[in-house]
């Protein structure tokens, strides 16, 4: 039975310190904040630092967002800048017609 106030679990996955991890990760959060707040969990995986994991999520670019609850399981590539698209990527908005 699932709850109604499910924990999303977000990770990111990025390759260093670079403006684009950066732009990626405070995009995230501020899109996190507004609509999922006090309900999400971010992981932020540097894979210059564990390469191993990108293959677990079959990472192939950086950044990535993968959504790993609720499932369906969803993958964003790119600085996350477009917030409609995160947003209907990660099933927190419908798509607008």
């Amino acid at each position: 039975m699932k709850t109604k106030e499910e924990t999303w679990e977000l990770r990111l996955y990025i390759a260093g310190n670079t403006p684009k991890s950066q732009t990626a990760l405070s995009n995230l959060k501020r899109y996190c904040e507004e609509h999922l707040k006090g309900k999400y969990i971010i992981e932020v995986i540097d894979l210059l630092v564990k390469p191993q994991l990108a293959e677990g999520d079959q990472i192939f670019a950086v950044p990535t967002l993968v959504k790993k609850v609720p499932e369906p399981i969803r993958k964003i590539i790119g600085d996350l800048s477009n917030e409609e698209k995160v947003l209907v990527g990660l099933n927190i908005r419908p798509a607008s017609k």
